[in-house]
């Protein structure tokens, strides 16, 4: 493929296996005209893989906002670029999407590279259900933060999916239990696509006795799936049925009263609690 003058091409490129770069990946890297990279050190490892020598210029989370206007200086006068992160996708849990923004605001355009993402690799083999799922990315570093979320994730259905780094593991699967329940499940995957690879799988008990065990699960790059939560409890029900019974009375064009009237009669909520129901349901909010 040849590519596109004034064109900023957002190139995945391995998580740690280099034979999983694809052709299409590698062909724009030789084409292009500058490199923009998350750390230049890790890229030019890459490129010297291939046998390519381009222009490497450094973007991350501390420069990005300095980098725009170079870039699209750089686009107005039709080079080509590619924007890499150190492994994967770019902007999954890494830097570039206000430079994607703004370059995609200014007109120029964008166009994707796929390849891996780790994401989406640990899904794979998870063994999990993966019709729907919530990319969460990194949980907060202290744990009064990281435990609010959790919190806010409680009763989510969905598979859920962390990244985490191996120096925090046990506090995470130490705040999952103590959010989630002991009997939670998880799978983690250590090192995908590296000489190391390990899948570990079981609840939130059983693997905390492995982190107690085993240090191999505190070295290298993680990605932690929970599933979700299929156990309802008994005051989640009862507010879900309380909804679904408001929703039809409204349905029926009661109004907003007397719907809450007999919902309350019917579930034994309060009706003041399920008028303002009615009441947010009748507004469309």
């Amino acid at each position: 493929m040849d590519v596109v003058a004034a064109t900023l091409y957002c190139v995945a490129t391995p998580i740690g296996n280099l034979g999983d770069l694809t052709a299409r990946a590698a062909q724009v890297l030789e084409q292009v005209d500058t490199i923009y990279a998350e750390d230049t050190r890790v890229t030019q490892r890459l490129l010297t893989h291939l046998g390519i020598q381009k222009p490497l210029v450094s973007l991350h989370d501390f420069n990005e906002s300095q980098r725009i206007d170079s870039v699209l200086e750089a686009l107005h006068k039709g080079q080509t670029l590619a924007l890499v992160s150190d492994a994967g996708t770019p902007l999954i849990s890494d830097p570039g999407y206000k430079l994607v923004r703004e370059v995609s605001q200014s007109g120029f355009n964008l166009v994707p590279i796929p390849g891996v993402s780790a994401v989406i690799a640990a899904l794979s083999v998870a063994g999990l259900p993966t019709d729907r799922f919530s990319f969460e990315g990194f949980l907060p570093a202290k744990n009064s933060a990281r435990l609010k979320v959790l919190e806010s994730l409680k009763h989510d259905t969905r598979t859920l999916v962390f990244y985490e780094s191996c120096h925090r593991i046990e506090e995470t699967l130490t705040a999952l239990a103590e959010v989630f329940g002991l009997e939670r499940e998880v799978v983690i995957g250590r090192e995908i696509t590296k000489a190391y690879e390990t899948f570990y799988r079981g609840t939130l008990s059983a693997l905390l006795q492995v982190v107690a065990l085993d240090d191999n699960i505190k070295r290298g790059e993680l990605v932690v799936m929970v599933a979700g939560n299929h156990h309802i409890d008994e005051k989640t029900s009862a507010s879900l049925e309380a909804s679904t019974i408001v929703k039809v009375l409204l349905e029926e064009e009661l109004p907003v009263k007397q719907a809450a009237s007999i919902a309350a009669r019917l579930t034994g909520q309060a009706k003041n609690e399920l008028y303002r129901l009615a009441l947010s349901l009748s507004r469309g909010d």
